[in-house]
């Protein structure tokens, strides 16, 4: 049975160890492709994989907890072991990862406690959901046979808080579950966020993130280090390779031979983790947003981050470089060709059904009334869509509505005719709008665009969703509303022999026939803002901004025979025709 210990140096059964990991998280990945990212990062002569645990996908409701599919941790830790390949575990509570609401359980919004403390009430729920998770973490562990390396306390909390009480509070939670395998913390490698964050006088091995500098960072936690007396293996726990992208923002690039320079460097003083190794994909609503002042800025549904590996986990000039690399300056770690994955191309698949979302509203959603109206969260709602309704009398010719503090894009219809569609600095400006009837139906659909994953808004009531005072006509707040909760995790009972009209939110079935299977790329250029579900899985956003104009099908999501295709769309637009093809398509954009 191996060891691992921390000591001046990393020691796997008493020699000195250089871990060389990439991240790949199993939940952005179709199960049927773990082991072909994982044989990759061990064909690049890599030693170790890295994963994140999003609790909002194990708890999506409070005491309900999944580990089937492709949140089978269990399954994925144990196809890395079978290769070859140790493993790194950061099983939250917070993961960041451009992940919806930093993978903190929406539920958490309901609660009367601030997240990321010591507080008793959020305390408890961490504990509960360890009560569960941890169970499948510890029988693979080093010390029982399994292979896992370290695991991490909270994640990079020196740039959120300083709370000491909080951080001994999750290692004892840990402990108290039979964590035996060392455990890190994560930080800027400068020193105030290695100050705050760090248990270093709990003797808990510090790590630093950063994508660039290897010499610089590493010097500034050489120097938090001897300023403590720890005699410690510098690792950078997430090298940069990429980045992540938002809509309405140009793809961000980086020069494969420049990131394999800048590996190498790391490499000379310490260990690394490729951050990302495989980005994989934001699959359903699960993309993060970043906080930017009043409003937020969703990131898009394609993880592709730039990384070695691509979305759909082939090979790039980057991990060609960093190969080279590797066999050059350390020729005695074996390598072995990468595998490769065939795309496939279909063109003109039929529109086959189509129905407004007015129409088929009653099929998918029971209503909920209530004198105001009520948020996604108070509704049990994590993500998806919210549609509000109610009447309203004539009291002009035209009326001044407001939509009053709503997250994150509402669209305003008045007897079913889209009115205004208003994102977060326009929600609360005036809709002017003809009153032709004498009691009107008024709609309006709000879409939750992703919660921050990172930063000052993590606990704040600006991450509740949905309609959160009101809406005025005139100068009064209109009561007696009605909500649709929409979270969309499938779309299996839209009743698609009710009626469809233009220029509505509405549900587009496209049927195609397959005599084999391979990944491909949904063609999504001619239509405007929304989701696709595939087989009935949601497989994630799309909208015209881009700069992305195609989602990810994962071959293992697509059947031979029969394949059902689902597109949901909000902007009134739509084609005829489909096709699904062999690369992604991007909006050239310009950066600023």
């Amino acid at each position: 049975m191996d060891t691992f210990e921390i000591k001046e140096e990393f020691l796997l059964n008493g020699e000195p160890f250089k871990i060389m990991s990439g991240a790949i998280h199993y939940f952005r990945v179709d199960p049927a492709d773990w082991y072909h990212s994982l044989y990759n990062l061990r064909a690049l002569g890599f030693n170790t994989v890295e994963t994140y645990v999003p609790w909002n996908l194990h708890e999506p409701k409070k005491n309900d907890f999944h580990f089937e599919g492709i949140l089978d941790l269990e399954r994925f830790l144990s196809i890395a072991q079978d290769l070859g390949l140790y493993a790194i575990v950061r099983p939250a509570p917070y993961i960041c990862a451009e992940w919806e609401f930093g993978g903190f359980p929406a539920w958490l919004l309901n609660e009367s406690t601030r997240i990321r403390s010591n507080e008793t009430v959020y305390l408890n729920h961490v504990a509960d959901y360890y009560d569960v998770l941890l169970k499948k973490i510890v029988p693979h562990q080093l010390s029982n046979g399994g292979n896992i390396l370290m695991i991490q306390i909270e994640n990079e909390y020196g740039s959120y808080g300083e709370e000491k009480e909080y951080l001994r509070s999750v290692r004892d939670l840990m402990i108290e579950r039979d964590i035996t395998a060392p455990l890190f913390t994560s930080d800027g490698p400068w020193r105030a966020t290695l100050r705050a964050g760090s248990m270093i006088d709990e003797d808990i091995l510090v790590t630093g993130n950063f994508g660039s500098k290897a010499k610089e960072n590493f010097a500034s936690m050489q120097s938090f280090f001897d300023e403590h007396d720890k005699k410690w293996p510098l690792m950078c726990m997430e090298f940069w390779d990429g980045w992540f992208n938002r809509w309405k923002e140009p793809i961000i690039q980086r020069d494969p031979q420049e990131l394999a320079e800048a590996v190498r460097e790391v490499l000379v003083q310490g260990s690394i983790n490729l951050y990302m190794f495989h980005g994989g994909t934001n699959f359903g609503f699960m993309n993060g947003s970043s906080a930017r002042g009043v409003i937020d800025l969703p990131q898009i549904t394609s993880y592709d981050y730039g990384a070695p590996l691509d979305e759909q986990g082939n090979p790039t000039e980057k991990y060609y470089a960093i190969q080279k690399m590797i066999r050059e300056n350390y020729p005695e770690l074996p390598q072995m060709e990468p595998l490769i994955k065939q795309t496939m191309e279909k063109k003109s698949i039929p529109l086959t059904d189509k129905v407004s979302l007015f129409a088929t509203l009653e099929t998918i959603s029971e209503p909920v009334r209530s004198k105001y109206p009520q948020t996604m969260e108070q509704l049990g709602q994590n993500t998806g869509y919210l549609l509000y309704r109610t009447t309203i009398e004539k009291d002009a010719e035209e009326e001044r509505l407001r939509v009053i503090d709503g997250r994150d894009r509402s669209q305003l219809f008045v007897n079913q005719e889209l009115k205004a569609t208003q994102y977060q600095t326009e929600i609360g400006e005036d809709i002017t709008v003809p009153l032709k009837q004498a009691n009107n139906q008024i709609d309006v659909l709000i879409e939750n665009m992703g919660r921050v994953n990172y930063g000052h808004k993590l606990f704040a009531d600006t991450q509740k969703k949905g309609v959160r005072t009101g809406v005025m006509a005139d100068l009064h707040f209109i009561t007696n509303w009605e909500h649709y909760c929409l979270p969309l995790d499938s779309c299996e009972n839209v009743d698609y022999s009710k009626e469809w009209q233009a220029n509505q939110p509405s549900f587009y079935r496209y049927e195609v026939a397959l005599e084999e299977v391979e990944d491909c790329f949904l063609d999504l250029a001619k239509f405007g803002k929304g989701v696709v579900f595939v087989n009935q899985t949601n497989i994630g956003r799309f909208w015209e901004v881009g700069p992305t104009l195609s989602l990810y099908i994962p071959k293992g999501l697509l059947n031979k025979g029969n394949n059902e295709i689902v597109i949901f769309e909000t902007e009134g637009t739509y084609q005829p025709e489909i096709s699904l093809l062999k690369e992604p398509l991007y909006i050239e954009m310009k950066e600023g």
